[in-house]
């Protein structure tokens, strides 16, 4: 399956993005789905996860309040909604699809299979 990363762009703090990732070559409710965040010279960390059904998430615990992720099988998407934007935000997102439970790897990276390309937020007044 091919992931396909969008919605990034240049904001003011306090303001919203709707990062959505879409898939092709293979059905995306097969993959539990989850969004990773990078700045460079950091480490990826991972942002937030949703189960294949979509009736299970999990975030990164200080994240939890402002992002909320979800999927639309149908349509083979996942989206991440951002709200409250900090500069902090500021990172290049990526998409990635595992087949593995949720738990208890859900942050790291070699449990996903397939990656998105990126897409680059930036948060700034």
């Amino acid at each position: 399956v091919q992931l396909q990363a969008s919605g990034g762009g240049l904001v003011q703090p306090g303001e919203s993005l709707r990062l959505s990732c879409a898939a092709s070559g293979g059905a995306l409710s097969s993959y539990i789905v989850a969004w990773f965040r990078q700045v460079p010279g950091k480490e990826r960390e991972p942002v937030s996860v949703i189960s294949t059904s979509g009736g299970t998430t999990y975030y990164k615990d200080s994240l939890k309040d402002r992002f909320t992720i979800s999927r639309d099988n149908a349509k083979n998407t996942v989206s991440l909604q951002m709200n409250s934007l900090k500069p902090e935000d500021t990172a290049n997102y990526y998409c990635a699809a595992g087949r593995r439970p949720l738990l208890p790897g859900w942050t790291l990276s070699r449990y996903y299979n397939y990656w998105g390309q990126g897409t680059e937020v930036t948060v700034s007044s």
